[in-house]
């Protein structure tokens, strides 16, 4: 009914979301801007390339004004005041509710890395924000016939779109897919904009993957053209940038800039933060990842990212916010639980102390622990306005080289979580629970990375053995024997082990890296016309 507009997913004659109107707002999106989207995604490309043939990774010269000026972001709005307590999850209309009751300051509804994204998912996770905002959203478990529904005071909303990297193959405009980012955010604003205006708060968003100042450019002219669009006053959308790629970690000052009109701050993305260095480092043989366990915030380059990250922020007069605990309870382990909840309040309490503004968590149980930690330090809202100790990070600060055993115990480990994680996605789970940690996208990429990484540049494990795609492969079947052991044949069967299996291998032995597990793990999502 749209002109130009192909909806290649099933669109129910009575859905909200897939309206005319909302579907010409998306088309006007994806003209606009899909074609700067594509060659920012090739000077990725390329700046790659070139990192990969000995080129240094640095501070930019020609932003260093941006830089050294004094300058700060525009206001932040009432609700955006007191973030000590963020929950992250996926958009599932069970989640949306359990996460706005929880107690969090704010729910960052996820429909990226916790979101796999079927069409029946993006639609949905749509519906149901829709409904969350205009406070109508409930539930009934189809078995238990347990009723959920919104308490009376929600957690203020946030909504993570999709990538730059990513598109929507479901919803085509003149032959070309949408872009999965404006897919998502032009529904949402489309959609819920007025209504939350209407109750003093805002559409407000979390900016994944971004690796530069450009990109976050791209969002902020997207932005200034939505608002436009639908005569809202430019400055009504906020967003918060994660900081999650190493190439970003030193465009800090220039992000911020670029979205000064709209921006709520910066994140530090600590998982997907890691995948980036692996990747980013990848040609590097003297750049090589300890087993993951290893790799927590006492390593310099961490410790160096989260410290520029919070001087930065408090500088422009805006939120550093922490990063993600993904514990999980151990309901039948107490002394196992007691232990994951000290390394959760630990890691929260270094947090508020290094001047964080807010943290997330996974799960639920975890909002009280972590508001106790920062109520216990944090008297006012935030802390932007603390002084903190002058730093100078540098570039060497930020590249250094991580330290820690290689185990053959981690290898087994990081083919456990990818096969697991990979064969959940598949099914159309995007966040997943293993080994007591709430597992998403970033966590798994880790892992395909990881081993991507020993086999390319034939790391040995503690066992003095090199990793190869022949250990690789052995250690999948390993994996599939165990699974099987504990499943059975019918759950095995019924699942999508074997392609999550083959789509480990292919990746983690590949020649080159591929940049996403997700890309080429999305053609076994899409629907057939």
């Amino acid at each position: 009914m749209v002109p130009g507009v192909i909806l290649r997913g099933a669109r129910a004659p009575s859905c909200p979301i897939l309206t005319d109107a909302a579907l010409a707002f998306v088309a006007d999106l994806a003209r606009t801007f899909t074609a700067r989207r594509d060659a920012l995604l090739a000077r990725r490309r390329a700046r790659q390339a070139a990192l990969d043939a000995g080129e240094a990774l640095g501070f930019l010269p020609e932003t260093r004004a941006i830089r050294e000026a004094d300058w700060t972001v525009a206001p932040l709005p009432g609700d955006l005041l007191d973030r000590r307590v963020e929950i992250t999850g996926p958009v599932d209309r069970k989640m949306v509710i359990n996460a706005l009751n929880s107690g969090a300051s704010v729910f960052m509804a996820d429909f990226e890395d916790a979101t796999a994204p079927t069409w029946a998912n993006m639609i949905a996770g749509q519906r149901a924000l829709r409904d969350a905002v205009r406070r109508e959203v409930d539930f009934v478990h189809p078995t238990t016939g347990k009723r959920y529904a919104l308490g009376a005071d929600p957690a203020t909303l946030m909504v993570r779109p999709r990538g730059w990297h990513l598109d929507e193959w479901h919803c085509t405009v003149d032959d070309r897919p949408v872009p999965g980012g404006l897919f998502d955010f032009g529904l949402y604003l489309f959609h819920n904009a007025r209504a939350l205006t209407s109750r003093d708060t805002g559409p407000y968003f979390y900016l994944p993957k971004l690796e530069s100042h450009t990109e976050a450019r791209l969002w902020n002219d997207v932005f200034v053209h939505a608002q436009k669009a639908l005569g809202l006053p430019v400055g009504t959308i906020k967003a918060t940038v994660l900081i999650e790629t190493l190439p970003a970690a030193f465009e800090m000052d220039e992000i911020l800039y670029a979205l000064r009109e709209h921006s709520a701050g910066l994140n530090c993305g600590r998982w997907d933060y890691i995948f980036s260095a692996l990747k980013t480092k990848r040609a590097d043989a003297g750049w090589i990842l300890p087993d993951r366990a290893a790799v927590g915030m006492g390593q310099p380059f961490m410790a160096a990212y989260t410290r520029r990250l919070v001087r930065i922020c408090h500088r422009r007069g805006v939120h550093a916010m922490g990063g993600m605990a993904a514990q999980i309870p151990i309901k039948h382990d107490p002394a196992a639980n007691a232990r994951a909840l000290d390394a959760v309040k630990r890691d929260k309490t270094r947090e508020v102390r290094e001047g964080h503004d807010g943290t997330w968590v996974a799960h639920p149980a975890l909002v009280p622990l972590a508001r106790a930690v920062f109520d216990a330090h944090m008297p006012g809202p935030n802390q932007i306005s603390r002084t903190l100790p002058a730093a100078s990070i540098t570039a060497a600060d930020l590249l250094e080289p991580p330290t820690g055993p290689r185990t053959a115990a981690g290898l087994r480990q990081n083919v456990q979580i990818g096969v697991q994680y990979i064969e959940a996605w598949l099914r159309g789970q995007g966040c997943v629970p293993l080994n007591h940690l709430m597992e998403d996208a970033a966590t798994a990429e880790i892992s395909r990375t990881q081993v991507w990484q020993q086999v390319r540049h034939g790391v040995k494990l503690d066992d003095g053995s090199p990793v190869d795609a022949g250990r690789v492969r052995a250690v999948i079947g390993e994996t599939l024997d165990d699974l099987r052991a504990v499943l059975g044949n019918a759950r095995m069967a019924a699942g999508r082990f074997d392609d999550a299996a083959r789509l480990f291998e292919a990746l983690a032995t590949a020649e080159t890296l591929t940049d996403f597990l997700t890309l080429p793990a999305y053609e076994y999502l899409l629907e057939t016309p």
